[in-house]
Formats: C-alpha cells, structure tokens, sequence
C-alpha cells in the first residue's frame, strides 16, 4: 500500500537546500531593523515634544507671574515685561510677548527642540489687595 503525500511543495516553493533563498534572511531582517530604528526615532521626537510643551508651559507661567507681581507692587508696564522677559529667559525659553487687559496677564513663550519650535501661554491675576501676604490672617 502506497501513502499519498499530504501536502504537495509548489513549484514555486523553495526546496530545502535551494542556493536561490540564501541570505534572503539577512535582507528580512536588515528592513525589521530599519523600520524599528524609525519607529524609536520617531517615538524620541514625540517625547522630546511633549517634555518641551510642558517646559514651554512652565515658563509661560513662571513669567506671567513675574510680570503680574511687578503690577501688583505699582510698578510700570516696562519694568513687568523686563520681569516677564528675564524669567522666560531663565527658563530657557524666547519671550514672545505680553499683554495686560483689566486684571490679567498673558505671556507667550517659545522653546525650541529638535528644530521644533513648541509655544507655552499662560495667564495670571493681578490682584492689587494682595501687595504683601494675600490670605495672610490679620489680627
């Protein structure tokens, strides 16, 4: 009695010690590695984004807060946007620009990472009661 083969190699189909399918491995695995390498390089740009957005923000905040406290204290529009200006650079961030509309304080800033330029804004109050120790208890 004679067993029928299962399955039948196509003709296509590569014999099992064919030279034509030797090093086809090499190229396989050489274009994974490529398109792995782009997918972490891209996942490095995404995150270096994010990390600068929040920094952006920070220092957005950070000189809002600056240029509100020098109104509060009764000083003029010049000497706050300094204040705004010199806290944006302190932390590491390029000053846009500022405005001051009834009691508040908006500040535009830029940081730029990896040829990717990222803007943080931020708006503070300007609350001129609270010239020393605002919510401070009186006796």
């Amino acid at each position: 009695m004679k067993l029928r083969r299962l399955w039948r190699r196509p003709w296509w189909w590569p014999r099992a010690n064919d030279r034509r399918d030797q090093g086809s491995m090499t190229i396989a695995m050489l274009a994974v590695l490529v398109v792995g390498l782009l997918l972490v390089m891209a996942a490095a740009q995404a995150g270096a984004v994010v990390v600068a957005s929040a920094r952006a923000d920070v220092a957005a905040d950070a000189s809002a807060l600056a240029a509100a406290d020098q109104i509060a204290l009764g000083r003029d529009r010049a000497l706050a946007a300094h204040a705004a200006r010199v806290t944006a650079g302190d932390n590491g961030a390029r000053f846009l620009g500022w405005a001051w509309a009834g009691n508040f304080v908006t500040v535009r800033v830029e940081i730029s990472v990896l040829g990717t330029a990222v803007q943080g804004r931020a708006r503070a109050e300007v609350r001129p009661e609270c010239r020393l120790g605002c919510g401070a208890s009186s006796e």
